[in-house]
């Protein structure tokens, strides 16, 4: 007994001894982080001409050219990717001690046991973990036009089964209003809810201010963002991105990122599912290629923010809607190196290789999906994006405009530029329309006069267009602000008025009677 004391003892003194040793390196960890940086800085303000690693270093308003980013190419790849030669652990993830005395620490997209190919995670070192921050407190300039729960009963949602139409929503004057991204978001409609990790929202964003030192993560779900006027540069954790018109990105659940505004304004959509992740559609009978092929989808490489390692940050973190902010002394953008397959990525729509009907007839515009989130249901979708690029239209004998159509999935549909094939009137870039499930839908007149009195040569739709839609099997509800927009468009039913009955019975009978039907 009085041995099995004696190793206790000995066993807890070598526990202490352990945590002290601990705390030692964590300290040491913090002081040789910054000194490892501060030579490696030193070395590139020196002229250090390493391969890549000048443009993966500056600061929040470093002035970039767009050939200053890089990224990995692929969709859905395994990345490794180091700011610095010999950050990533030579073995493993989590070693008692990591290169240059970084943190680890992982960010999973999915659970744990989910089935290996739709597991989704990654290991970032960084300088200070992303813990260490205040608490949180709720925003002072708390948006509540951001909406994240759409169930029963909720007072401020509603649904109707009118076709809704948009025009653009006015960026605010900076002289009146200073608005960032995150300020600037609108909620359009949505279903589920993000605490039960079901469904999707619709926003709108405008914006006229950079957030410079304030960072975003969203807990509720993905965010597909589609910009319509102004190019975004956005930092993230993972690396840089620049994003313009014509372009989208994908910002996944928990994602710490920053938007500057490239220009004066800035607007766009952003599809947010809360249930889920992007995917590509399968291509069935088309074969292995075409639509959005995986190498054009790009990831950043690492990157960290030179300028930030002692610079105070606001964090700012959606959580069921409701926006919360903690302070941190330092960058949220100090991560070294990270490998994993869970980080945002970003694709130019005019690398979308369509597919189209080369005899008769009108496809349906689910050959036209570049990205898809399955529902259970196989089959269907939490949310399809859907793209109308520019395209041939050659099929003959063929109304060559979408067709007339109700559908069990409801259509919310942005413009990015130039007109769209089905409403040349009314539709302009910026706006935005809506159709519920079952609801008709189709070309406006004009639309309809034209296309059948079109010959069968081939056309090209135009050059300088690009339509987009995004496609639920939910129903979705709209939020009172919507519906309440002063640049709601309350004459679009108007557009399909003039649609005149061509048949004449009269003329129809005496034809069939004469056998020249």
């Amino acid at each position: 007994w009085g041995g099995a004391r004696g190793r206790g003892r000995e066993r807890e003194r070598e526990r202490l001894s352990g945590r002290r040793m601990a705390n030692e390196e964590v300290g040491a960890a913090s002081v040789a982080t910054h000194k490892v940086v501060e030579d490696f800085n030193g070395g590139l303000a020196n002229g250090a001409t390493k391969s890549g690693l000048k443009a993966r270093n500056g600061g929040a308003g470093a002035k970039t050219a767009a050939s200053d980013f890089e990224y990995s190419s692929g969709f859905g790849n395994h990345v490794s990717s180091e700011a610095i030669p010999g950050a990533l652990p030579k073995r493993g993830n989590n070693p008692r001690r990591c290169p240059y005395d970084l943190y680890a620490e992982q960010v999973s997209g999915s659970a744990f046991t989910v089935p290996r190919k739709d597991n989704q995670r990654s290991w970032l070192y960084r300088m200070r973990p992303s813990v260490t921050h205040e608490p949180f407190h709720p925003v002072e300039f708390a948006n509540s036009k951001i909406i994240s729960s759409f169930n029963e009963g909720g007072p401020h949602v509603v649904v109707t089964p009118n076709q809704l139409r948009w025009l653009p929503f006015e960026v605010p004057n900076k002289e009146h209003a200073k608005v960032d991204f995150v300020q600037g978001m609108f909620t359009m409609c949505g279903s589920g809810g993000a605490s039960s990790k079901s469904g999707f929202a619709i926003h709108v964003y405008t914006a006229n201010e950079s957030m410079d030192c304030t960072s975003f993560a969203n807990a509720d779900g993905d965010f597909l963002v589609v910009p319509q006027l102004g190019g975004l540069r956005i930092r993230t954790e993972f690396g840089r991105l620049q994003v313009s018109p014509g372009e989208i990105c994908v910002l996944q659940r928990g994602i710490r990122f920053s938007v500057d505004l490239l220009e004066e304004e800035a607007r766009g959509y952003i599809l947010e599912i809360f249930e889920g992740h992007f995917t590509l559609p399968d291509l069935g009978p088309i074969g292995a290629n075409g639509l959005a092929n995986p190498q054009d989808f790009k990831t950043p490489v690492a990157w960290f923010e030179r300028e930030g390692i002692q610079k105070r940050y606001e964090v700012i973190h959606k959580m069921d809607g409701a926006l919360f902010s903690a302070s941190q002394a330092f960058s949220p953008y100090n991560v070294v190196a990270w490998h994993g397959n869970y980080a945002p990525y970003k694709y130019n729509l005019d690398d979308f290789c369509p597919m189209n009907a080369v005899g008769f007839d009108h496809p349906d515009p689910s050959i036209f999906t570049v990205l898809t989130c399955p529902s259970q249901e196989p089959g269907t979708a939490v949310a399809d994006f859907v793209v109308f690029p520019p395209r041939w239209s050659v099929a003959e004998n063929t109304f060559r405009p979408p067709y007339y159509h109700r559908n069990c999935m409801s259509e919310f549909m942005g413009l990015i530029k130039g007109q769209y094939e089905a409403k040349k009137g009314g539709f302009i870039p910026g706006g935005s329309s809506l159709h519920m499930c079952m609801s008709p839908h189709g070309p406006d007149t004009d639309t309809f006069e034209a296309a059948t009195r079109q010959s069968d040569a081939p056309h090209h739709i135009g050059r300088d267009t690009m339509a987009f839609m995004f496609e639920t099997n939910y129903f979705p509800k709209l939020t009172q602000a919507a519906m309440a927009a002063p640049n709601i468009d309350r004459d679009y039913y108007k557009c399909w008025v003039g649609l005149k009955q061509h048949f004449d019975l009269n003329a129809v009978e005496q034809m069939v009677l004469s056998g020249n039907h």
